[in-house]
């Protein structure tokens, strides 16, 4: 199939054009007017976004562990212009995060065409910190273990991607040094000092979960977790970009920290797409009002929005489009070693992308070459 006569988000900048797909893969990016096949009429093709951080949508919920919520929950991703997902745990007992990995990797293996692709498992908790856990469940915290990670990674086949450390915890060091050579490992829910985070980083961590949130704030006598990942050019940073989590002048901060380096999420929780109400979050109430999901006690609990609106929120705080598109899909797919398969329009790929006009209307979403349902849900 022929595509032409399009604005083409790929590696290299935008480029006028049109590409051909065969077999569910780019085949060739055609620089230039073209005639035939399906005429785009001038509107923007970017990449399928990719969620490196994403708890549920729709009454859904990953660390339920149930299938066909998961279907549900990767269903509405699609139809909002999210193609690829490392759907998410919380802290909960290591049998729960059993169940809800091991339904992701038999998820990969009989993905409807509607649902977005499971390209791996973000393990967020329970290895946190007590005194900045968030919305985490503080009854299941644990120090890093890594006998019992390596149980959970090889029960789901290899699909963790990211798991989440503090880095002042005991052996948190160790930790990173060890599971880095499985997947990118995570600074995380932690009131570590400067040099805490230091050795974690220079230990293999190479990540930083939602950047500003659940961590010390930057000072100039004590630059932190945050100072110490932003001097370090290996360190990328996640960035919930929904209005209410990060204001938007600390937007434009962190991407001048960590430049070429921010990874935008959404870490949406179940009541994503839902109607305000009580949802449920790693054995907690979470109340939605207005569109902010709080705990009892007022904690921010996690976001109701999707990545594609925080792309587009961040577009609108003054972040370049290109290098927000950018941010929400070739580096995340990066981070979680996926960039082979998705994250960009190139020859060989999955032709995973979505038609949008210059203003970032969503319009269209493929996934593999085939139009989904472009009702969101």
């Amino acid at each position: 199939m022929l595509y032409s006569n399009a604005t083409l988000y790929t590696p290299a900048g935008p480029l006028f054009g049109g590409f051909r797909v065969e077999n569910g893969r780019f085949a060739e990016i055609l620089p230039g007017l073209a005639s035939g096949g399906t005429d785009l009429q001038g509107a923007d093709v970017l990449p399928g976004l990719v969620d490196i951080h994403t708890h549920g949508a729709v009454g859904a919920d990953f660390s339920d562990g149930d299938t066909e919520e998961l279907s549900r929950m990767a269903a509405y991703l699609a139809a909002n212009g999210v193609t690829s997902f490392a759907p998410t745990t919380m802290t909960l007992p290591y049998k729960k995060l059993s169940e809800a990995m091991m339904t992701a990797a038999a998820f990969r293996k009989y993905r409807p065409a509607i649902c977005a692709r499971v390209v791996g498992i973000n393990m967020e908790g329970p290895f946190f910190s007590e005194k900045k856990k968030g919305a985490q469940n503080p009854a299941y915290l644990k120090n890093p273990d890594f006998d019992a990670f390596k149980k959970l990674y090889d029960g789901c086949g290899g699909l963790i991607r990211l798991v989440d450390v503090a880095p002042e915890l005991p052996g948190a060091a160790e930790f990173a040094a060890r599971a880095a050579k499985l997947c990118t490992v995570s600074a995380a829910h932690t009131d570590a000092n400067y040099e805490e985070a230091s050795s974690f980083f220079d230990a293999g961590a190479a990540h930083m979960t939602h950047l500003f949130n659940a961590m010390p704030g930057i000072h100039h006598r004590e630059p932190g977790v945050i100072g110490a990942a932003s001097e370090r050019d290996h360190v990328t940073a996640e960035l919930i970009c929904d209005g209410l989590h990060v204001h938007p002048s600390a937007v434009r901060m962190a991407f001048r920290l960590f430049p070429d380096r921010v990874c935008l999420i959404s870490d949406a929780l179940r009541c994503a797409g839902m109607p305000d109400g009580t949802y449920e979050l790693g054995g907690q109430d979470v109340f939605l009002k207005g569109g902010v999901a709080r705990l009892g006690d007022g904690t921010i609990a996690g976001s109701a929005a999707n990545l594609f609106s925080c792309m587009k929120n961040a577009v609108s705080y003054g972040i370049p489009k290109e290098t927000a598109i950018r941010a929400a899909s070739w580096l995340p797919a990066r981070v979680i070693g996926a960039d082979a398969e998705v994250g960009s329009i190139e020859a060989g790929k999955y032709a995973d992308f979505l038609v949008t006009t210059p203003d970032l209307m969503l319009k269209e979403v493929y996934i593999g070459g085939v139009r989904t349902s472009r009702a969101v849900l």
